[in-house]
């Protein structure tokens, strides 16, 4: 998505020659690798000037931020490359998007907050299948019942559904 993968016409880009890809690493704290890949997976553009030198708009730090406050939550970078993909390009994202963005991923983040809460609190006892819980096994999984639904820590499965619906 790099090099005339913006909306922004090249006589406005004249205009502006932008910032380096160093630059916005050393501002954002992201390695230049990880730019090239947030560009590869669509979260962020570049665009490549008259000495073929690859820039970017000064929005991009904003962008970066919220690529990183989002991974940091656990957010996927499917998740994350949709949202931004909601946001005009050009344009710094501001207060009233981020509260947009992170509202529309906290349902999600509270379901991964109870789920992992669940994982945590029953670790010792049982792995949702019963089997490593020879004491818990005969209340939890009475003559192996779970066994019709399927392999593995079918309750731990039962519950990421449940989630996911």
């Amino acid at each position: 998505m790099s090099t005339n993968g913006s909306d922004t016409p090249s006589s406005a880009r004249r205009a502006s020659d932008g910032v380096s890809v160093g630059f916005v690493a050393e501002r954002s704290g992201v390695a230049i690798s990880a730019l090239h890949f947030y560009e590869q997976e669509g979260l962020i553009r570049s665009w490549r000037n008259g000495a073929n030198h690859r820039r970017y708009d000064r929005d991009v730090l904003r962008r970066v931020a919220v690529i990183r406050v989002a991974q940091k939550a656990g957010v996927p970078l499917k998740e994350i490359a949709g949202a931004l993909a909601t946001l005009p390009q050009g344009r710094t994202p501001n207060a009233h998007d981020w509260e947009r963005l992170s509202t529309g991923w906290k349902a999600e983040l509270d379901a991964r907050i109870e789920r992992l809460t669940k994982l945590r609190d029953e670790l010792t006892g049982c792995i949702g299948c019963g089997c490593l819980s020879l004491k818990h096994c005969p209340l939890r999984n009475p003559d192996d019942r779970l066994a019709a639904g399927g392999h593995g820590p079918v309750l731990l499965d039962a519950a990421a559904k449940d989630d996911e619906a």
